[in-house]
């Protein structure tokens, strides 16, 4: 999947380093919670301490870092597919005075996914008796995202909103942002919350980091009748189902009539012949409307409308659009420009990490945008499932044709590719069915 080149290194350490130990073996993790933004690069660093008792042989160890299996049998996360190609541990020399051994050692974990948060051990072992420990419980990592948090402070003046760059652990430190309008950099180095006009499309970034910046949200209004969606674009698999939300606002001028509200969601025709999609033949069957009940407050009125489309085709890339209609002069207000919906197929891209050794292939699972949520995966060999709830990412040697899928949506796999046995070691289009 399309997915950024960008690479930063953005972590925040919420707790106070964490002392896990049995007197003689010990594991001093810098942080018992780390919280980092998708994308980033965050170190998880530890020290250890073991007891020298055979001082008499030359002093061997192994360290390793885990999220999978236990301490007698871990997966070293340097061997594990999820994490093989986006993860680096370095570890310092082993020193050892008297009878105790002190070390050091690094995880660095790149290209950071929401998959990735789990919790993360390290373990070593050395020649000592009984010598090998796992520092329990290890440490906690979450990653988020950023979002803008949209709120009208005046209610009679809506076209200014107050915007606040979140997300769901504190970055601590009080880091600068960045804020764009419409793609462009409009305040830097202030503070998570501004006060900007409701018009035009905004995102926010850590300052520093502005590759890492939260999705768009659209605001748009005439001063008195607006449309806020909750994106500005919105991508999605084919076959899936995708929500597209927005709330609106307009003028209770009428008050003493009963409040009435028409809406509809389109993407042919105009604001003067929209074709709702309720009626659209290209849609029958495959969407849903949802409205809240409108509230009004002093002389605005809000209410919030969402469009699922379930079973999404190619054809139902288009801009969506969101109509509503009142009893008030002037009723009529249509949100411009609108969201855009791409849907996207997946396809299996191949690479060869060791030039030396191509009998080991690197797939990945990709489409031309990211899935909401970093979904598992499934890998297929020959039409078998070879792994579930895994990366999108799977390192392979044996030959065979290979497929994936979203996991929950197998029916929607990737075309096969071939891999022949050597020295035909090319991944090739495979002429078989797609769906296996």
């Amino acid at each position: 999947m399309n997915r950024s080149a960008a690479r930063g290194f953005l972590a925040f350490l919420l707790s106070v380093p964490v002392l896990q130990g049995n007197d003689d073996w010990r594991v001093r993790y810098s942080s018992s919670n780390v919280c980092a933004l998708r994308g980033a690069t965050v170190a998880i660093s530890c020290t250890y301490e073991y007891p020298d008792n055979v001082q008499y042989r030359p002093n061997t160890f192994r360290t390793l870092w885990l999220t999978k299996g236990d301490t007698y049998q871990p997966v070293d996360l340097e061997h594990d597919t999820d994490y093989r190609v986006h993860v680096e541990s370095s570890c310092g020399e082993v020193r050892c005075t008297r009878s105790r051994c002190h070390g050091t050692c690094t995880l660095r974990i790149k290209d950071l996914r929401q998959s990735d948060s789990d919790v993360y051990k390290f373990s070593f072992t050395t020649n000592q008796p009984d010598g090998e420990y796992t520092g329990d419980p290890g440490v906690t990592l979450s990653v988020t995202d950023l979002q803008v948090k949209v709120s009208f402070l005046d209610p009679t003046s809506p076209t200014w909103a107050e915007l606040e760059c979140h997300s769901m652990c504190d970055l601590g430190g009080d880091p600068g942002y960045t804020w764009f309008r419409n793609g462009q950099n409009v305040e830097q180095g202030v503070k998570s919350r501004g006060y900007f006009k409701s018009e035009g499309s905004y995102s926010c970034a850590v300052e520093g980091y502005e590759q890492l910046g939260s999705p768009l949200v659209l605001l748009q209004g005439n001063g008195e009748w607006t449309v806020t969606y909750s994106s500005s674009n919105v991508c999605a698999l084919r076959g899936a189902t995708v929500d597209i939300s927005c709330t609106y606002e307009y003028p209770d001028n009428v008050q003493y009539l009963p409040n009435t509200v028409r809406t509809l969601w389109f993407t042919k025709g105009d604001k003067y012949q929209p074709v709702h999609l309720e009626h659209d033949a290209d849609y029958t069957g495959r969407v849903e409307f949802s409205r809240g009940e409108v509230s009004c407050t002093g002389s605005r009125c809000h209410g919030t409308c969402t469009l699922r489309i379930k079973d999404l085709k190619q054809s139902d890339s288009a801009v969506y659009k969101f109509r509503f209609t009142t009893n008030l002069p002037g009723g009529e207000y249509t949100g411009d420009p609108g969201v855009k919906l791409s849907v996207t197929d997946l396809q299996v891209k191949v690479s060869f990490p060791h030039p030396t050794n191509p009998t080991w292939t690197d797939l990945e699972c990709h489409s031309m945008c990211d899935p909401a949520g970093d979904p598992p995966y499934i890998w297929f060999r020959n039409g078998q499932n070879v792994g579930q709830g895994v990366n999108y990412r799977a390192y392979i040697q044996s030959e065979g044709s290979y497929s994936c899928a979203v996991e929950g949506y197998e029916g929607f796999r990737s075309p096969l590719v071939c891999k022949s046995p050597p020295p035909y070691t090319d991944m090739i289009p495979d002429v078989m069915d797609p769906l296996g």
